[in-house]
C-alpha cells in the first residue's frame, strides 16, 4: 500500500469513529450529516477523496465529494439536496440515488431507466422518457451543476472502451442540453473500464458495470445563498 492510500484509509478510519463515537451524527438525516461534516474531519475526506478517486481522474462522486462546503451553509444545501434526491428517487425509481455530504450521486445501469444496449451510445426510446423526468427536475433546481461521466465493463479492447464511454457520457450530455439544460451546467467525463463498481468476473457485475453515473452539485450561486442566509 502506497503512502497515498495509506493516508486515505487513515482519514476514512479517523471519519468512521467520529461518526460512530456520536450518537447525534448517528441519527442525523442528510441535511444535518451535511453540515456535521463540513465542519469536522470530514472537509479533509473531502478534499482526500475529491482529488484522488478514479487514480486522480475526475469522477462524478469526487466531484460530490469534493464539493463539500461545510457548516451551516452546507446544512442549508444538504436540506435543498434531500429534496432533489428524493424527487429523483420517486420520478426515476430505477436509479440508484444516493446523498453524499451536500450532494447526489446517480447511477443508471443496464437494469434501471437509462441504459444502452450492447456496444451502442444511442438514447433509446425509455431512457429518453427518464432523462426528461430528470430534466424536469433539474430546471426545477437550477442552482445546481451536473457532472455526466460514462463507464463500461471490461469486456473488449481497452481503447475501444474508453471510445464507447466518452460517446455514452456525450449522448446523455447532448440530450440534457438539447432539453434546455444550460451547457454551463454541465460536466462530462468517460473512463471507459477502469473505475468498476462492481465484480467483472460476472454477468450481473459487467451489466451493472456498463453505466452512466452523474454527480449533482451546488453552484456558486446556491454556495453564496446558503451563506448569505446563515
Amino acid at each position: 500500500m502506497n503512502k497515498l492510500n495509506i493516508r486515505i484509509v487513515a482519514t476514512l478510519l479517523m471519519v468512521m469513529l467520529i461518526f460512530s463515537s456520536c450518537d447525534a451524527i448517528q441519527n442525523a438525516n442528510n441535511t444535518q450529516k451535511g453540515a456535521v461534516i463540513g465542519t469536522t474531519s470530514g472537509a479533509i475526506l473531502g478534499g482526500v477523496l475529491g482529488n484522488n478517486i478514479g487514480n486522480k481522474k475526475n469522477s462524478a462522486l469526487g466531484a460530490v465529494i469534493g464539493g463539500v462546503v461545510g457548516g451551516v451553509a452546507g446544512g442549508v444545501i444538504g436540506k435543498q439536496m434531500d429534496k432533489q434526491a428524493q424527487k429523483i428517487e420517486e420520478e426515476i425509481p430505477g436509479a440508484e440515488v444516493t446523498r453524499v455530504g451536500e450532494g447526489i450521486d446517480i447511477v443508471f445501469d443496464e437494469t434501471s431507466g437509462v441504459y444502452f444496449e450492447t456496444n451502442k451510445h444511442d438514447i433509446n426510446a425509455k431512457s429518453r422518457e427518464n432523462l426528461n423526468k430528470l430534466v424536469g427536475i433539474f430546471k426545477e433546481y437550477p442552482d445546481t451543476n451536473i457532472v455526466v461521466e460514462g463507464h463500461t465493463d471490461s469486456s473488449g479492447d481497452d481503447a475501444y472502451n474508453l471510445e464507447l464511454s466518452r460517446k455514452r457520457a456525450n449522448s446523455v450530455t447532448s440530450f440534457l442540453t438539447s432539453q434546455g439544460i444550460s451547457s454551463s451546467r454541465l460536466t462530462t467525463y468517460y473512463h471507459g473500464e477502469t473505475l468498476p463498481k462492481y465484480d467483472n468476473s460476472t454477468s450481473e457485475g459487467r451489466a451493472k458495470n456498463r453505466r452512466v453515473e452523474l454527480g449533482v452539485v451546488a453552484n456558486e450561486k446556491m454556495i453564496e445563498d446558503a451563506q448569505q442566509g446563515q
